[in-house]
């Protein structure tokens, strides 16, 4: 295309003299609008003289503009979105494209205030280029080039919008994007891109620019925030239930997508989506970047949401003879929620989970929940989720857990959050041996073959500093037909402080690893002691690991072959128990000891894929026969 610099001086003039012409006039395309709004652009350069600085200039060959920091007058170009929430600016894009595909021709306008012009406007404007980082700049992502401080002038109204670029399974690249160059500290900003060989290159080529999507299936319901995503390659990772599965550090599924729209949801609602349902027809509008997403396609105009008929799984019943252990993250529960959040959860334990012998749960949290009071004591949480569980027709679960000292085992302030065992007492009993408190550490007893607790419940090594502001597991023993059984009930230390996937460097700075490595250690030793004793234990290392199934913290948890993630014993397309950013994957597990033979897994789809949740997390379920 012409590399000549489009002015807009005279645009109406030029609009004018176009329609006298017939130019406009007979059957619309948007070809034909297209080609009629880059002659009025070469035309209304030709009409001024003076020299602009082009889009494709600011934003350069890569990641951050070649004129970052620096003052930029007469840029010119078509407004193609207009935000009035959140950041709010405008984008432009400029109709005549240079021939460098890594140069993209679109860019964000940060008005500050909200913006004045209109989708169509063709503007001029002065303004200081700088590269905004979504989260600030410890969160190691990516920037977006950006016009701040603008000094804009509407030249005219109406015209076409450029041609969207159609983003598709065929223009994605397979690779996800190169490596950091080290001697740059891993970071990828300074690298030319290629937007032909990488996924991430392929998307900030098109930063700012106006895209397209055709029909396209949602493989992240939609959140709190109105947003969804969608996957370009619907056989990328897929699975049945119509997620795309996240199955290692090198397998980052090049097709998702974060959808937005330009309209606040107060005048257009947003479609309420689940896992598998699609996006039906055209769905266009900028190419923007974010803290909570990456790349995400802010639409003006969006598909329509069709129903993929995704329904919430129910787990087999437990023979006579099996053990049946769940593990349910219950997301921050506590009195202060409404009744409908006990009555959903107790619900889904009993029709769902149908009812297992023993529950191991996550995030309940103390009896004023987040009001940090000093108040460590949960009974009033736990028996309004069990008397909720009874009234659904579920069993009188008895149970048992440690109160944690205030203020010590990390999550939301004030909330105090613990594991606590359920158990149904008509099916398995609980071994109660006193002694076990905050901080004093459970123990291995026992002559050969017949390992037991010290204290039960206990806490494994609560003084360890792997467990500084993190939740200590929750050890109990149990008797199940004359034999005992040992669970350990995890909620290890959280992904906080992670660099996502679109880091700037790559690979990303997984900073969270380190702690959740030795609380992975611990808990190996500890089912190390248990099997010095007797090799042949029933144990059951359970919870919220809050990592994957191919991690450093599950081969830790391993290690020497005292535990198998059960999670290994599905096909790989369901191996996930957590949706997040339209990757369906691993965060809770079950483990087993070598003493555990045979048995039944079964990650519980109730949650994750679904807009309406009771939890954040699918529960997970084991059956076997000690």
């Amino acid at each position: 295309m012409s590399s000549s610099i489009p002015r807009f001086a005279a645009v109406s003039a030029v609009v004018a003299s176009a329609l006298a012409a017939g130019l406009l006039a007979g059957p619309s395309s948007a070809a034909a609008e297209s080609t009629v709004a880059e002659s009025t652009v070469a035309e209304a350069a030709a009409a001024d003289g003076s020299a602009g600085v082009r889009i494709h200039d600011i934003q350069g060959t890569t990641r951050v503009s070649p004129l970052v920091g620096k003052q930029v007058t007469g840029v010119t170009g078509v407004v193609t979105g207009v935000r009035t929430y959140g950041s709010r600016g405008f984008w432009i894009q400029d109709p005549e494209a240079d021939a460098d595909p890594a140069t993209s021709e679109g860019v964000f306008v940060f008005t500050n205030s909200a913006p004045t012009v209109a989708v169509g406007d063709a503007v001029r404007l002065n303004g200081t280029v700088t590269e905004y980082v979504p989260g600030g700049l410890t969160s190691g992502n990516q920037s977006m080039t950006q016009i701040s401080k603008p000094v804009v002038t509407v030249l005219s109204k109406g015209n076409p919008v450029p041609a969207p670029v159609t983003i598709s399974d065929e223009s994605v690249p397979e690779e996800y994007t190169p490596a950091g160059d080290p001697a740059a500290g891993g970071s990828i900003n300074g690298l030319t891109l290629d937007p032909e060989t990488y996924a991430l290159d392929y998307y900030e080529s098109l930063e700012g620019m106006n895209v397209e999507i055709g029909s396209s299936r949602v493989v992240g319901a939609t959140d709190p925030y109105s947003e969804l995503w969608v996957t370009v390659k619907p056989w990328e990772n897929d699975n049945e239930r119509g997620g795309t599965v996240y199955g290692s550090y090198e397998s980052q599924n090049t097709g998702r997508l974060q959808i937005q729209q330009l309209a606040p949801v107060s005048q257009q609602p947003f479609p309420k989506a689940n896992v598998g349902d699609w996006l039906d027809g055209t769905t266009e509008g900028p190419l923007d970047f974010n803290q909570y997403g990456g790349y995400t396609l802010v639409a003006r105009t969006l598909g329509e949401r069709v129903d993929g008929g995704l329904e919430r799984e129910v787990t087999d019943r437990q023979h006579k003879n099996e053990l049946a252990v769940a593990t349910y993250n219950v997301e921050n529960l506590d009195p202060t929620d409404p009744q409908e959040k006990f009555d959903a959860l107790a619900k889904a334990v009993v029709e769902n989970l149908s009812s297992p012998d023993v529950v191991a749960l996550e995030e309940i949290q103390d009896d004023n929940g987040a009001k940090n009071d000093g108040t460590v004591a949960a009974d009033r949480t736990v028996k309004k989720f069990t008397d909720a569980i009874a009234a659904a027709g579920g069993p009188a679960y008895e149970w048992r857990s440690i109160d944690p000292q205030d203020g010590k085992d990390g999550g939301e302030p004030g909330g105090n959050i613990r594991q606590v065992f359920l158990f149904n007492p008509a099916r398995v009993s609980f071994v109660d041996r006193a002694g076990g408190d905050a901080t004093t550490p459970v123990a291995v007893t026992g002559g050969k073959g017949d390992a037991h607790l010290t204290v039960s419940p206990g806490r494994i090594d609560p003084a360890n500093t792997a467990w500084e502001s993190s939740r200590k597991p929750l050890a109990g023993e149990f008797r199940f037909r004359g034999r005992t059984v040992i669970v350990v009930a995890n909620h290890l230390s959280s992904k906080g402080g992670d660099e996502s996937i679109v880091s700037h460097h790559q690979p990303p700075n997984r900073s969270s690893d380190a702690k959740r490595l030795l609380q992975a250690q611990a808990v190996n030793a500890f089912v190390k002691d248990i099997e010095a004793v007797d090799k042949q234990a029933d144990v059951l290392v359970v919870g919220d690991m809050n990592d994957f199934e191919f991690s450093g913290t599950t081969q830790a948890m391993t290690d020497g072959g005292a535990l198998h993630p059960a999670m290994l014993s599905l096909p790989e397309s369901e191996r996930y128990s957590y949706v997040y950013q339209g990757n369906s994957q691993v965060l809770d597990q079950i483990l087993t000891s070598p003493g555990v033979h045979h048995f039944e897994y079964d990650s519980v789809h109730i949650n994750a894929e679904f807009a309406d949740q009771d939890s954040d997390h699918d529960p997970q379920v084991l059956r076997f026969r000690p």
